[in-house]
């Protein structure tokens, strides 16, 4: 077996235990709840399918799904932040064509990372926190929700790629 794919299958497993087994258990402040899980969209190889990649980042929020009983709102974010994460990597790269056999993300300048990062760990908290509260008058908590969980979930997954760039 290739040496990646059992990379890739080893990150698929170990994120989705860690979020469900320590993660989710894990109240900051007494609602904040990281998504460390993103982590595997955003490191998944750039040169791979893009459809194995949708299908994976949906079984991957699927499966904390059903272990959060939260009825598809974990799929349905990963699964968008994995379709528009190309088209926002090259926005915020300012490149038209990325070398894709070539290119890591963790080789990039720390600043487009963090950029990069925010912005679709912040896409994913909306998305999540939009259908989990699903009305208008509740525009203050989302917001302030999506703010506080998506600062968090930036700090541990920017730690986690500086913790995969020294380790390499």
């Amino acid at each position: 077996m290739n040496t990646n794919i059992l990379q890739n299958i080893l990150l698929f497993i170990g994120l989705l235990l860690l979020q469900v087994i320590i993660l989710n258990r894990v109240l900051f402040l007494g609602y904040i709840n990281p998504f460390l899980y993103l982590l595997f969209v955003i490191i998944y190889p750039y040169r791979k399918d893009r459809g194995i990649l949708l299908l994976l980042c949906f079984l991957l929020g699927l499966f904390i799904d059903f272990f959060l009983n939260s009825g598809g709102i974990n799929a349905a974010a990963t699964l968008f932040v994995a379709y528009l994460r190309l088209p926002l990597l090259k926005w915020v790269l300012g490149k038209s064509e990325i070398d894709f056999p070539v290119f890591d993300i963790t080789k990039q300048p720390f600043l487009k990372v963090l950029t990069y990062v925010s912005i679709l760990t912040f896409m994913h908290s909306l998305i999540i926190f939009s259908l989990e509260y699903f009305k208008f008058s509740y525009l203050g908590t989302i917001l302030s929700r999506t703010f506080l969980t998506s600062i968090f979930t930036v700090i541990l997954i920017m730690f986690s790629l500086v913790l995969l760039t020294k380790r390499k």
